[in-house]
Parts: structure tokens; C-alpha cells; sequence
């Protein structure tokens, strides 16, 4: 794997290196040494898969609190996806910045999100089912979020979302939320 650190600090992009033969392509896409040796502190506690039906799904822009904080590496298995990150840690020099990446399953990049970031995607095909290695579990009551169209972020999106959840309609704004980041510890 080949890890390369993004405009913002702590969020890797993650290569796989495959090797291709005619039967396709073999893989690594995760191994706890690689992450060490990458400077990753990154065990994963939890696998989640999220299956998303329709083209234009929008997921996100989602985080769970401290001290249930959790940091994740998101691959995808089928499709594609515009993939989102916005840095919510105060203090930090990029916050509120966000970077975007296109992940696929032809590709089988991944990014590595650290704790104190927000995360969400648009899916770019049909059938698209992404795979999430979380470093903690998922605790109810402890899921946060910020609008996915805040114009205070300006996440620049590929396409109109075309399905969005009840609960990504009705986030609040970054401005109704940043006052309780500031009181949350991030790694």
C-alpha cells in the first residue's frame, strides 16, 4: 500500500498496489503494520458496509463525538463515489477546509479519515456499496452532523443529490454546531 497525506493533515489517500494476472487483480487494502509504518494509529474495531440502490445518494457529512470520536478508512466494493472530508477540529490549520475524492471499486483506493472530521459521499453509480473499517463502534446518541449544502463549508458537489436520508436533510448549519467542537477533544 502507498499512503499519501491530503491538503488536510491526518487524511491519507491509501493505494492499493495490485497485481494483476489473468484470473484480475490481487490486493492488499489493509494491514495493521502498513498503517504503523505509515504513522497511522489505526486499529479497526468495526466494519460497516453501506449499499446504496440509486445513483445521486447523498450520505452524510457525519462524525461521532468524543469520547467516542472515530477515525476510518472508507473503501469502495461496487461503483463509485465522491467522497467528502471537512476538518472540524478547532485549532486546526485547515478548519472547515474540505477535500474531495472519487473512490471506485476498479481502483480500490481507499481514504483514511482521522478522528475530529467530517465524512459523507454522493454515490456516482447505481449499486454502489461502500465499505467502512471504523477504529471505534458505533454508539447511538453520539452521531453528529453539519448540512451537507452549508453554504459556511461550500462543498462543491458533481451532481444534485437525487436521495438524501431524513436525518442529512435536517443536520444543522457548521455555524449552529461549532460552538460544541470547540468543547470536544480530537485525536
Amino acid at each position: 500500500m502507498r499512503f499519501a497525506e491530503t491538503e488536510i493533515a491526518g487524511v491519507f489517500d491509501v493505494a492499493a498496489e495490485p497485481r494483476r494476472d489473468e484470473r484480475g487483480f490481487f490486493a492488499r487494502i489493509f494491514c495493521p503494520q502498513e498503517f504503523a509504518d505509515a504513522g497511522l494509529d489505526f486499529v479497526s474495531t468495526q466494519i460497516n458496509l453501506s449499499r446504496n440502490d440509486r445513483a445521486f445518494t447523498l450520505r452524510g457529512m457525519h462524525w461521532q463525538d468524543a469520547p467516542h470520536a472515530e477515525a476510518k478508512l472508507v473503501r469502495v466494493t461496487s461503483g463509485a463515489i465522491h467522497d467528502v472530508v471537512v476538518d472540524i477540529r478547532p485549532g486546526s490549520p485547515t478548519f472547515r477546509r474540505w477535500i474531495a475524492r472519487r473512490l471506485d471499486a476498479e481502483g480500490a483506493a481507499a481514504l483514511f479519515i482521522p478522528e475530529g472530521c467530517a465524512h459523507g459521499f454522493l454515490t456516482l453509480e447505481a449499486k454502489t456499496d461502500v465499505f467502512y473499517q471504523m477504529s471505534r463502534p458505533y454508539v447511538a446518541g453520539q452521531e453528529r452532523g453539519i448540512r451537507w449544502d452549508d453554504p459556511a463549508i461550500g462543498i462543491v458537489w458533481p451532481a444534485d443529490p437525487q436521495v438524501v436520508g431524513e436525518a442529512d436533510r435536517t443536520w444543522p448549519a457548521f455555524s449552529e454546531t461549532a460552538a460544541s467542537l470547540r468543547e470536544q477533544p480530537h485525536g
